[in-house]
């Protein structure tokens, strides 16, 4: 929901003509002069609701703005979705539509919460531009019209374009890279409120498509005097619909490590138990199935995406409880996503996630040596014997904590839900050119998400440090996707539980903490990598091939795409796990021969693999 809320700019509706637009100063002074300059001194804050319409919901929109020096507090109900963000001035914040409170000190929210201010403000218009970089990408004409184009670098901020219809001088876009989302802003209807015109449209568009598109059309603007600090800090919420039966201090439910994603059980307004995996992150997720099972209205059209390039669709349904063992989230607005679709990658069923908004309630431990999971009363968690604590923060509803990869500072977002040990994003890895320090390694296919699959290349790091925690030598993959979670710069990297099952892992997202304690003995299937080339998902009666990597040995022995593997040493692969027969391709010794049986076409035959090291 971090787009649902537009920035505004305010312009009066004086019409000049046209000046000189060679340079960004000629540009913002015909803009300062077009809305009437020392009009606005007088103006301190403003108060506008809006309608919403996209997503497939409609709802309404109220944000506050301090028109001085662009802190805000945002709401919105859309759909049966209800949330807020705003900016203090120091510490962006974001109310989720569970109704908990976080500060966005993670990510990039910082560097564009400062860049929604400096709009709010206009502070480009200061003699100073607010102390901003600011340059002419000179004019630009499209079927629309004609255009003076800044690049706007803010004291502290990010860059992004502004884009000024080059007769009005009216700021019509804005283009600015959110996470790893191009988002374009569409501002237009200019009409006048109280002496000054305002845009009375605003277009989102996070890249996602037309069918993603988010409208607010303004339908009430109020000028107020300057308002207090409290007006845009965090509201102060206490979340009471969680608990654990019988007051008891904790709950604790075996779980499976299955491709090093953590799988349990779970209910569903007292139905099930369904066997959900458990994600940080991730959210609060039911199937399409579940839904129709348990009787559930699903409402609008939400783009979801994560590892991959693609989307996933799906909507929200409301008042869903989650139980855990003896613990329940009740009330809760739960997203529906075709999860069940990624069965086939998994090779287990997967009707469900259980996610951020049930750990944001609970401290959660996972004990991947005992596999166990236990969510523990935070009022009655003693962090003693929890391991060594690293401070983290929010980026967006994933924990995100410093460190270093290879020596080099870093930011890296921890996912229970990742398969891989870590995974570099792909601007991290090409400014500090780890592809070439790094010659020993393979592209392939090394993950696979909501967005499909993920490709990288995949090599050996020798240091990865958590905090003050040293994890030592791992395998990483440096993403090589311009679209999807891991294409942006505003973390370095993704932490998953290749790495987090060598710990018991402690998260205690109240106080924005989590504890490592290093597991004692050799941790098995760590530090490996498939031996074949080969990915292999459930399909056509047995495992299909769906990626070779090139020149390693399944390739070099024959195997092609679209290959049905149907037995494997002579086991049928209905007698085996997909992930068990991942993990033995990881971890048999490098000269092992695999005899696979496939069906090509509708013929059989065996094809003999000799296991190598690829990194």
């Amino acid at each position: 929901m971090r787009n649902m809320i537009a920035a505004f700019a305010f312009v009066t509706a004086t019409s000049v003509a046209a000046l000189a637009a060679g340079s960004a100063d000629d540009v913002l002074k015909a803009n300062k002069a077009a809305t009437g300059g020392a009009a606005w001194d007088a103006k301190a804050a403003a108060s506008i609701e809006g309608d919403y319409s996209g997503q497939g919901m409609t709802g309404t929109t109220h944000s506050l703005n301090d028109l001085k020096d662009g802190r805000s507090a945002n709401e919105f109900k859309v759909g049966p979705a209800v949330g807020g963000n705003g900016f203090d001035g120091t510490t962006p914040w974001m109310r989720d539509t569970s109704g908990t409170i976080t500060e966005q000190k993670g990510g990039d929210a910082v560097v564009v919460a400062i860049n929604d201010a400096y709009r709010n403000a206009n502070k480009w218009w200061l003699a100073d531009h607010g102390g901003a970089t600011i340059a002419s990408k000179g004019e630009v004409a499209d079927p629309g019209g004609r255009y003076d184009v800044l690049s706007v670098t803010p004291k502290l901020g990010k860059p992004f374009e502004a884009w000024f219809d080059t007769k009005t001088h009216y700021l019509v876009k804005t283009v600015e890279v959110q996470g790893s989302q191009n988002v374009t802003t569409l501002l237009s209807d200019y009409r006048p409120e109280a002496g000054v015109v305002i845009p009375h449209k605003i277009v989102i568009d996070t890249g996602m498509g037309e069918k993603y598109l988010q409208t607010i059309r303004i339908t009430k603007v109020e000028f107020l005097p300057a308002q207090p600090a409290t007006a845009f800090v965090a509201p102060k919420l206490a979340v009471t619909d969680f608990s654990i039966a019988g007051g008891a201090a904790e709950t604790t439910v075996p779980v499976q490590i299955v491709n090093n994603h953590i799988f349990g059980e779970a209910k569903v307004n007292g139905q099930g138990p369904f066997t959900f995996i458990f994600d940080t992150g991730g959210h609060n997720i039911i199937t399409p199935p579940v839904t129709k099972q348990l009787g559930l209205k699903v409402e609008g059209s939400l783009a979801g995406g994560g590892a991959g390039e693609g989307v996933m669709e799906g909507g929200y349904v409301n008042g869903v409880e989650f139980a855990v063992g003896k613990a329940s989230v009740k009330n809760q607005l739960a997203i529906v996503f075709p999860l069940d679709r990624l069965g086939e990658i998994e090779g287990v069923p997967l009707p469900g996630m259980v996610g951020y908004e049930t750990f944001r309630r609970f401290v959660t431990r996972i004990d991947y040596g005992a596999g166990t999971l236990t969510l523990i009363d935070p009022a009655k968690f003693d962090p003693k014997d929890a391991g060594t604590p690293v401070k983290f923060e929010f980026n967006e509803h994933v924990p995100e904590v410093a460190g270093t990869f290879e020596g080099i500072p870093a930011k890296f977002d921890i996912d229970t839900g990742s398969r891989a040990e870590i995974t570099v994003n792909k601007p991290f890895a090409e400014k500090n050119g780890l592809r070439a320090s790094h010659p020993k390694g393979v592209d392939a296919v090394e993950g696979w998400g909501v967005g499909g699959p993920s490709t990288g290349y995949v090599m050996r790091a020798s240091e990865l440090t958590l905090g003050t925690v040293k994890v030592g030598p791992v395998v990483a993959s440096l993403s090589d996707q311009s679209k999807g979670a891991f294409s942006g710069s505003d973390f370095s990297g993704n932490v998953g539980g290749g790495v987090l099952k060598r710990f018991t892992v402690t998260f205690d997202y109240n106080n924005k903490v989590m504890y490592l304690k290093p597991r004692t003995g050799p941790i098995s299937d760590t530090g490996t990598f498939d031996r074949t080339g080969l990915w292999i998902n459930v399909g056509g009666g047995g495992f299909i091939v769906v990626s070779l990597t090139k020149g390693a040995p399944a390739e070099q022995a024959g195997l092609k795409k679209d290959d049905i593997i149907v037995a494997v040493d002579g086991a049928p692969t209905g007698s085996l796990t997909l992930g068990d027969l991942r993990k033995r391709l990881r971890n048999d010794a490098p000269g092992t021969v695999v005899t696979f049986k496939v069906n090509r076409g509708g013929t059989l035959q065996d094809i003999k693999v000799t296991l190598r090291d690829l990194i």
